[in-house]
């Protein structure tokens, strides 16, 4: 999640009009569309809230926790809401962060299973 967000940032960054935004021109309306958009794509989007939900991910299995399998499935259904609303995308990458978080809750359901039944 921390890569895909990363990689988001990279591909939008050098467009973002940074002084633009600063000096309020998202506030007075004299923002175009072209600098809404890289807003919505950077800070105002799901950049940052990704970063934190790969950091906390992160944490927890460093701590030998797992995430909840929801997390997982949600993630994929934003991924899947962004493709069909766009079409093929970076949307797409969701399916990752999906599949390992999927995996590691099984994973975990299969050790906790096979401790109590030992």
């Amino acid at each position: 999640m921390i890569f895909i967000a990363v990689a988001h940032i990279a591909v939008f960054a050098p467009s973002a009009p940074w002084s633009s935004w600063l000096a309020g021109d998202l506030r007075t309306g004299a923002a175009d569309g072209e600098s809404k958009a890289i807003f919505w794509a950077l800070p105002g989007g799901f950049v940052v809230l990704l970063v934190l939900l790969g950091l906390l991910v992160a944490r927890a299995g460093r701590q030998g926790q797992h995430v909840p399998g929801y997390v997982g499935w949600a993630i994929l259904g934003w991924g899947a809401l962004g493709v069909s609303l766009v079409g093929m995308s970076g949307f797409v990458s969701a399916i990752i962060p999906f599949g390992l978080l999927i995996a590691a809750d099984i994973t975990a359901k299969r050790k906790t299973h096979d401790r109590r039944t030992a």
